[in-house]
């Protein structure tokens, strides 16, 4: 099981299908790949709730193929055989008492909506699926939903093989088939009602938004007319009229046509190239320091603030997908710096310090400061926090637990000012104080 971080990068307000939905001063979503509906209803109640998260991202909660050579690989969750509720995470019941459960202690639940596509074409036909549905990939039949031989792009695909065979013809990478799984035809109205009737089962229940699965395999005329069939948010957790958070998989390194400035009509874009830059950064490749992140973001090339979904981790660049491989970062205890993120959301960067090389520092208006020493000798120094006087606790060492803190403190005097000392033997080079964590 895996616990993954997705960051909304906006600060600001923003409306619609781009809002996350979620409770005022939650901005991160963590994503709990593969893990049973049962299990997240307990981590709401018990861990993200109390610690300020804002939702949760889960794995595609439709009946999938069952594989068994490899045995139940991740990747058969994104191979759909219907749009009935039933996996290895759970049933229909379980993922309603989780939507439940996390909706009633303000925690959101985000669907991975794999829509794109059905199977693979190799899946063959029989009741080898999560709910025991019958289908036949070979005709393309699948009775559950039900689809046909009509309702795939057989037939508009140019390639030789049927596959996307070319990254650099639009065509391809939109109507072929994507490592075979067959391509739904989603320029016909069945396919997007039958799309939108599956999402909009999931808004019933209560879900706040979807990732959609693949989006820069759909033309983005498709995603739009799919996602206009959808309901307003079920007004039992949410004011009336409320639009689904929409986030698309667009990967986008550059070096393609696709680009995903195409999809922002429709939701947010994730920014796969956050994570990868960030890690290059941090691990010092190809001369990189962390002196000039000083305008990360936008002036990096990244997707616009109020049109990205960022993170540093998520199923696939773990895998080598996306930006993968060696420059990706993984926290495992992200809970105080979620509470931070919390704690200064909506406030102006500020006092940005840097030495020239890899030890930076910054703050976010009056109300939270960061260190970071990630040079190879040790740092003392004395800098403006912007920050009212007093004594903080530092939350990467510890925390505020009543009114006393379990790792170091930060004195910071009249003027504003403190001294941080960092040696390079740190278990984590990097201190953060907020004005929760005051003492």
């Amino acid at each position: 099981m895996q616990v993954l971080l997705l960051l909304l990068a906006a600060a600001g307000f923003c409306w619609g299908q781009y809002n996350p939905n979620t409770l005022s001063k939650r901005t991160s979503i963590v994503h709990l790949f593969e893990w049973r509906w049962a299990d997240i209803a307990l981590e709401c109640e018990r861990y993200l709730a109390p610690n300020g998260f804002g939702g949760v991202q889960v794995s595609p909660p439709n009946e999938n193929i069952v594989v068994t050579n490899p045995n139940r690989p991740w990747w058969e969750r994104y191979q759909p055989v219907s749009y009935r509720l039933c996996t290895r995470s759970g049933n229909e019941d379980e993922f309603r008492d989780m939507v439940t459960r996390c909706n009633n202690v303000g925690v959101r639940i985000y669907v991975d909506a794999v829509v794109n596509h059905m199977c693979g074409a190799a899946g063959g036909s029989g009741t080898h699926s999560t709910c025991g549905s019958y289908f036949n990939a070979g005709n393309r039949d699948f009775p559950a939903v039900p689809y046909s031989g009509w309702d795939f792009n057989d037939g508009k695909c140019h390639s030789g093989s049927g596959e996307i065979e070319n990254y650099g013809d639009i065509y391809q990478v939109r109507d072929c088939r994507l490592v075979s799984l067959l391509d739904l035809a989603l320029e016909k109205d069945y396919v997007r009602s039958k799309v939108a009737e599956y999402m909009n089962h999931l808004i019933d229940i209560g879900v706040a938004g979807f990732r959609i699965d693949a989006a820069k395999h759909m033309w983005p005329g498709d995603i739009r007319a799919f996602l206009d069939k959808l309901k307003d948010l079920n007004t039992k957790w949410f004011p009336e009229g409320t639009k689904p958070f929409i986030y698309q998989e667009v990967i986008d390194l550059g070096g393609e046509p696709i680009k995903g400035s195409e999809y922002f009509g429709n939701g947010r874009v994730t920014e796969f190239k956050y994570g990868a830059k960030l890690g290059t950064v941090i691990r010092k490749w190809n001369g990189e320091k962390m002196a000039y992140l000083k305008n990360w973001g936008e002036g990096w090339g990244f997707v616009p603030s109020d049109r990205a979904l960022v993170f540093v981790d998520n199923h696939d660049n773990q895998r080598g997908h996306g930006a993968g491989g060696s420059a990706i970062l993984t926290f495992w205890d992200a809970r105080n710096m979620v509470i931070f993120r919390n704690v200064v959301d909506g406030e102006p960067f500020s006092n940005w310090w840097d030495n020239g090389s890899n030890q930076v520092a910054f703050g976010r208006g009056n109300k939270g400061f960061i260190i970071f020493n990630n040079d190879d000798w040790n740092m003392s120094v004395y800098l403006q926090t912007g920050l009212p006087a007093g004594t903080y606790c530092d939350v990467i060492s510890g925390q505020k637990e009543n009114n006393k803190c379990t790792g170091k403190q930060v004195y910071v005097s009249g003027d504003g000012k403190a001294n941080f000392q960092i040696n390079t033997d740190a278990e984590d080079p990097f201190i953060a104080i907020h004005v929760d964590a005051k003492l």
